[in-house]
């Protein structure tokens, strides 16, 4: 509970510094504000969509991979249990070599695909990367047609207040999805 506060007291002090400075800026000139809600934006635009499904098929896949894999390391385990005390010392030195190759094969499998750097999170990065670029491009291009000095994120939290006629956010949906219909 006070590592929440703690992180609300935080955002609430970047936020007053943010209007602090910005109503500074106001004074000596004219600044024109827009902002977005990012989080809308990937719920809204059809390619973040897809882009998110074919990130979620692939996690399907490595889970599927990873539970095959795992269940030949739990057949194996049962199969040493159950046949240890028949075989012979050598028999059974071979069968806990194989479980141990298995229960590698398994681990590094599994950081291969969710470790740190691994094929998960660049995937993921190069879903996102890509979507993240497009919402960029069509912010600027918003917000240079509407002369606007400073565009925000209503997602990070920084936001305590804007008025409506600010968020650009469905714009930047409609142009996005627009531009998506259009490359088809």
């Amino acid at each position: 509970m006070t590592r929440m506060i703690m992180k609300w007291l935080a955002r609430s002090l970047c936020a007053l510094v943010l209007v602090g400075w910005v109503s500074e800026r106001v004074q000596a000139q004219d600044v024109r504000l827009g902002y977005i809600d990012s989080a809308v934006i990937f719920e809204q635009y059809d390619e973040a969509q897809e882009a998110q499904q074919r990130f979620d098929r692939q996690v399907v896949n490595w889970r599927t991979e990873a539970q095959e894999i795992e269940k030949l390391v739990e057949e194996l385990r049962a199969e040493l249990r159950d046949q240890g005390p028949i075989l012979s010392a050598l028999k059974r030195q071979e069968k806990e070599e194989e479980l141990q190759r298995a229960a590698s094969d398994y681990e590094r499998f599994v950081q291969e695909i969710w470790g740190p750097g691994g094929r998960a999170e660049k995937e993921n990065e190069q879903a996102t990367g890509l979507v993240v670029t497009e919402i960029r491009k069509v912010v600027e291009q918003l917000a240079n047609e509407r002369n606007l000095n400073l565009v925000l994120d209503a997602a990070g939290g920084f936001i305590v207040y804007a008025d409506r006629s600010l968020d650009l956010t469905p714009l930047v949906i409609e142009e996005l999805n627009n531009q998506a219909a259009g490359a088809r």
